[in-house]
C-alpha cells in the first residue's frame, strides 16, 4: 500500500530511505486507483513527535496493497510546544479545522505523556473529546493507541483506568479471544506486543462497557478491543507501532533519569525484550556507571550499538496484519452507506471484503 508524500513532511524521505513504498503526489494523481486519507492526531511530547509519527506511518505503509494512503499529522493547541518539536508542527502538520472541511476515511490518535494521574485534568482532555466525538460521527473508524483508549474508556464508556503501581513493561504473549472477528480474521493466534504504561482498563472494565476484547494477554492484560458497533472503535492499549528498538530506547532514557539524578531507582530490565548476553552487557555497563557516579568520574557510554543487535521484533507482522485488515475494512466500508449499522454491511462469507479483489 504505497504512501502518498503529500508534503515535504520529512518522515516521507526517511521512511522511502528505508526502502518503503512511496510515491510522490504527482505519481499518485497519474494512477487510477482508489485514496484513502488517514489521519494522525499525534499528542506525543517534542522529544517522541518525529518517531511516533514515522512508527504510525510505516505501520500503515506495510500493511496491505490496495489503496495510495494520505496522511494527515494534526495535534492539539493546548500541547505545549516548543523548540524543535514546534518549529515541526508549524511548518508541517495540519490544522484540525482545515481537517474537519476536508473530512477524513479513518483516523489515528496516539498517546501523551500525562502529568498526574487524572486525565481529565490534563490539557488535551477537553479537545480530545472534541476530536473522538467529531471523528465518531464524522469518520468510518478511529483507532487509539495505549493512553488514548484510556481516555476514551473513561469518557464514553464511564470507565476510568486503574494505577498498576509499578511500569508494566516489556513484550508480552498474547491470543486472539475471536479468530473471526473481521480485525484479527487470519492473523497468528498467538504473537507478542510491547506495552509500556503504568495505569491499564481492566478486562472487566471492558466487559462492562460492552466493548469486546480480541486480543489479551495474561501478563499483560486486554490489547486489542473493538466498540459494540463492530469498527467505529478500535482500541490498542499495547503499542504494536513500536520500532525494533524502541523498548531500548525507552530503558536508555530511564537509565539516562537515574544517573542525573532525577530518579533514585535504577530501571529494572524490559520484561520478555532483552537476551541473556543483552543483560550481562547492560549489568557491566550499570556496574561501570554506578563507580563513576560514586567517584564523580565522567559517566560511561551505554553500549546501545551493542544492545540493539540483540533485540528481536516479534510483533510487526502480526501489527501489520491487523492494521490491514483494518484498513481494509475502511476500504470496503467508505464504498457502503454509512447509516446502516455496520454490522450489516459485513459479509459472512467475505469477512475481509476484499479477498476477490
Amino acid at each position: 500500500m504505497p504512501l502518498v508524500s503529500s508534503s515535504e513532511l520529512p518522515s516521507f524521505k526517511r521512511l522511502s530511505d528505508e526502502g518503503k513504498t512511496v510515491i510522490s503526489r504527482d505519481a499518485a494523481e497519474r494512477q487510477d486507483i482508489r485514496e484513502l486519507h488517514i489521519g494522525l492526531l499525534n499528542m506525543m511530547p517534542d522529544a517522541a513527535l518525529e518517531a511516533t509519527e514515522r512508527q504510525f506511518f510505516r505501520l500503515v505503509g506495510d500493511s496491505n496493497p490496495i489503496a495510495q494512503l494520505y496522511m494527515h499529522p494534526f495535534t492539539l493547541k493546548e500541547l505545549k510546544r516548543e523548540g524543535k518539536g514546534l518549529a515541526h508542527i508549524e511548518k508541517y502538520y495540519e490544522q484540525f479545522e482545515d481537517i474537519k472541511k476536508m473530512g477524513l476515511d479513518c483516523l489515528i490518535i496516539t498517546g501523551a505523556n500525562v502529568v498526574g494521574s487524572n486525565l481529565a485534568d490534563q490539557p488535551f482532555w477537553k479537545p480530545l473529546i472534541e476530536v473522538v466525538d467529531w471523528a465518531y460521527e464524522n469518520v468510518t473508524s478511529t483507532l487509539c493507541s495505549c493512553l488514548a483508549t484510556h481516555a476514551v474508556m473513561e469518557f464514553r464508556y464511564n470507565q476510568k483506568r486503574q494505577p498498576l503501581g509499578y511500569k508494566r513493561w516489556g513484550s508480552y504473549p498474547h491470543c486472539v479471544k475471536n479468530s473471526q472477528h473481521p480485525l484479527v480474521y487470519d492473523v497468528n493466534t498467538r504473537f507478542d506486543v510491547p506495552h509500556s504504561r503504568f495505569n491499564e482498563v481492566s478486562r472487566k472494565q471492558f466487559d462492562d462497557a460492552c466493548v469486546e476484547v480480541l486480543v489479551e494477554s495474561k501478563e499483560a492484560g486486554v490489547h486489542l478491543a473493538v466498540s459494540e458497533d463492530l469498527f467505529r472503535l478500535v482500541l490498542f492499549q499495547g503499542h504494536p507501532e513500536y520500532d525494533r528498538i524502541s523498548l531500548l530506547k525507552e530503558y536508555k532514557r530511564e537509565v539516562t533519569l537515574y544517573a542525573t539524578g532525577k530518579k533514585k531507582e535504577y530501571p529494572p530490565f524490559p520484561d520478555n525484550y532483552l537476551s541473556i548476553a543483552a543483560e550481562a552487557i547492560l549489568d557491566e555497563y550499570r556496574e561501570r556507571l554506578d563507580s563513576a557516579m560514586d567517584s564523580g568520574a565522567t559517566l560511561p557510554h551505554m553500549p546501545e550499538e551493542l544492545i540493539a543487535s540483540e533485540v528481536d521484533n516479534t510483533w510487526h507482522d502480526t501489527a501489520k496484519s491487523v492494521i490491514g485488515n483494518w484498513i481494509g475494512h475502511v476500504y470496503q466500508l467508505t464504498h457502503l452507506d454509512r447509516n446502516k449499522p455496520f454490522k450489516d454491511d459485513i459479509d459472512p462469507e467475505n469477512p475481509l471484503g476484499l479477498r476477490n479483489q
